[in-house]
């Protein structure tokens, strides 16, 4: 998973500093470089892990705490969406203040901030005091996808940024479905309090870990000088935006690309969020499912998701090393996952609860291998010094669209079914692929003739 076996991951005696590090030089020795880079990504696998569980608490109890509570539909759409509103809003001012403070800062206070509120959470008592604290988490949760793409933006040359992405990405689905597991358990053993509690602790053993490993590549104090070199070799020369002040972000603005990634990600994103928040709740409304059997199987969608992570990021890696362009190679990828995608569509009407959750799980494999090409397009795209911006607006605007899309279907769900919204959820990756292959600029640039663009 971790690129240990790819030829990558070697580089070649002797190097002039313009050969690539994938290159073997006739007669030349290989030898392998190290693996602090995937110690880091790994970290922020973890980070995002944790991240989930944080957030999933009150999704998989909401059945529970509706019932206790007497909480509608719609006002469990509002309590989601509060989240989502302020997760969007920090994605943005995030990315803007990790690129300005770095990622190793930002992250810990992020970490220590939702850590503390989802702890606090068990002591709301009401429809407006969950959606008080589901608000202060999002504040707090909307810095880990903009630091862990700026990471590993840094940290990893182009052939491994997919993988990466993937690696990190991947804890969402793992931290789902951890939270699926043992979430109810607790809740049932100890009270749903606690739950709150044990997944709010998770973050602050992290802490510890990430101030240990983590380093700005330049001042990383264990990195080897030949995995610093194959990292630096392997990354293109883009790496700053020429102009500065208001020109720099007047210029971000003009560029298609930009929009590309943030019409992308506002029609996809809310696929997720409508499986992640509802499904407990759908599972128990429409399917008669206990919190026990909630526990048993409302994990299964993730791991499929956990697949599909994974998947793309192969795929694609694979297609580029076959010879493929970055760009062909990433948007293929997103054109085949919409296919899969389609499942969830039926999901809703099919009698057997089971199969419903198979089509589920097919739409999610999709969903996440889609992701996570367009999670890594900031990063092939843009210049290192406004990657975190990029991956901020793109999340604002998926954190926005996610919300309406949470709260409507809340309304539904409480005058009409939920089908509509599986319908939709099947049809919104199509728009979003549409606009990508439309918008993106698929000629290969390189750095010096790139409007806006400076070689570091």
């Amino acid at each position: 998973m971790t690129g240990d076996n790819t030829p990558t991951d070697t580089i070649s005696e002797p190097l002039t500093g313009n050969e690539k590090s994938d290159q073997v030089v006739p007669g030349a020795s290989k030898r392998r470089v190290g693996k602090v880079r995937w110690r880091i990504g790994w970290i922020l696998f973890c980070s995002t892990v944790i991240n989930y569980i944080s957030r999933q608490t009150f999704s998989v109890l909401s059945p529970l705490i509706a019932a206790q509570f007497h909480l509608t539909h719609t006002q469990l759409g509002k309590i989601m969406s509060a989240f989502q509103v302020s997760y969007a809003l920090t994605w943005l001012i995030g990315g803007v203040v990790l690129d300005i403070v770095g990622t190793r800062i930002g992250l810990a206070v992020a970490v220590i901030w939702w850590s503390t509120v989802n702890m606090l959470t068990g002591l709301a008592g009401s429809a407006f005091g969950f959606a008080a604290f589901r608000f202060m988490l999002g504040i707090g949760e909307g810095f880990n996808w903009p630091g862990a793409s700026k990471a590993v933006a840094e940290w990893f040359p182009d052939k491994e940024r997919s993988l990466a992405v993937a690696v990190f990405d991947s804890g969402s689905s793992v931290g789902g479905m951890i939270a699926a597991l043992a979430i109810p358990w607790i809740a049932l053993s100890a009270g749903w309090r606690w739950a709150f509690i044990f997944s709010g602790l998770l973050g602050f053993v992290w802490l510890f870990a990430w101030l240990r490993v983590y380093q700005p590549l330049h001042q990383h104090r264990t990195v080897g000088e030949d995995e610093a070199r194959y990292i630096r070799a392997g990354q293109k020369s883009l790496s700053k935006l020429k102009a500065s002040g208001w020109r720099r972000w007047l210029n971000l603005a003009r560029d298609k690309n930009l929009w590309a990634i943030v019409l992308g990600r506002a029609l996809t994103d809310p696929i997720w969020w409508f499986y992640v928040f509802w499904l407990p709740q759908y599972l128990s409304d429409a399917r008669g499912f206990s919190l026990q059997r909630i526990a048993l199987f409302a994990w299964i969608p993730f791991v499929a998701a956990d697949i599909g992570n994974f998947t793309g990021g192969a795929v694609s890696g694979y297609c580029i090393r076959r010879g493929m362009s970055v760009m062909h190679a990433r948007l293929w990828v997103c054109a085949v996952s919409c296919i899969p995608m389609l499942a969830g569509i039926p999901a809703a009407s099919v009698h057997n609860s089971y199969f419903a959750l198979a089509l589920i799980c097919v739409a999610l494999w999709g969903f996440a291998s889609w992701s996570t090409m367009g999670l890594t397009l900031p990063s092939d795209l843009f210049p290192h010094d406004v990657v975190a911006t990029v991956t901020g607006l793109s999340g604002l605007a998926a954190g926005l669209a996610g919300a309406v899309f949470t709260y409507i279907v809340g309304v539904v769900a409480d005058r009409f079914s939920y089908r509509p919204a599986f319908v939709v959820a099947g049809l919104l990756p199509l728009a979003a692929t549409a606009s990508i292959f439309f918008l993106i600029d698929r000629k290969p640039q390189q750095a010096d003739s790139i409007d806006g663009y400076v070689e570091a």
